[in-house]
């Protein structure tokens, strides 16, 4: 994969790129996330609306929802009558009022594989990663963030695959005391969501600091990337 092939494929935007007939001929990992709160037919018909009536790219701004995702705006592009590529702008679905987090420099990936290496114990799920490498030591705390952790991996549990996601937000950042963070998720996805295990995992959700969206199908934490 190229340098720029991965701008695309870790992008926080859902990227999609259409035949004439509407068949996916590539797509991001943000995207396949999306197609799960709706349909192909649905963004195909999104592309062939907004395009410009001539080659050439055109932005859009407008409010869609799709489940737990919400856009402001799509940029729709095609140079021939064979592919039509479309990407749609997330709006920000986390809270901006928590406190600044505190705890000490850790290496994030340490902390998911512990907590995958503790939740594989006499299972028979398998846990597929799937992660951006590039992501710096922060400022978390450890307790917290493996709490969250187990409890969305148990949340998960009646499954035969897991995967976790950790990608930056690109474009997305927070502030707190005036200074601005960038920001990472962990998404941890999986077909079938444990009910009972549910009421478990939002109150956790409720009473941490951090940014959590808790879906059917995934679960993200919104990190800021912090590192003094």
């Amino acid at each position: 994969m190229t340098f720029e092939q991965q701008w695309i494929e870790y992008d926080y935007n859902p990227f999609i790129l259409f035949s004439s007939s509407g068949k996916i001929l590539s797509l991001n990992s943000e995207a396949q996330f999306l197609l799960g709160a709706t349909t192909v037919t649905e963004i195909f018909e999104l592309a062939t609306t907004y395009a410009n009536v001539t080659f050439g790219f055109k932005t859009t701004f407008i409010d869609l929802e799709f489940g737990r995702y919400k856009f402001f705006g799509l940029t729709i592009g095609y140079e021939n009558e064979e592919e039509i590529g479309i990407k749609l702008y997330q709006a920000p679905s986390f809270k901006l009022n928590n406190p600044k987090p505190n705890g000490v420099l850790t290496n994030i990936y340490t902390i998911i594989d512990l907590c995958i290496s503790t939740n594989s114990i006499n299972s028979k799920i398998k846990f597929i990663k799937d992660f951006d490498p590039t992501i710096p030591s922060i400022i978390i705390n450890s307790n917290s963030i493996i709490k969250i952790l187990n409890k969305i991996y148990l949340y998960f549990s009646d499954n035969e695959i897991i995967t976790t996601k950790v990608f930056y937000r690109i474009g997305e950042h927070i502030k707190f005391e005036n200074n601005k963070y960038s920001i990472f998720s962990i998404t941890v996805s999986a077909e079938n969501a444990n009910a009972t295990k549910a009421d478990e995992l939002q109150l956790l959700a409720k009473k941490s600091d951090f940014y959590i969206d808790i879906q059917k199908r995934n679960v993200t934490i919104n990190i800021p990337m912090i590192t003094a």
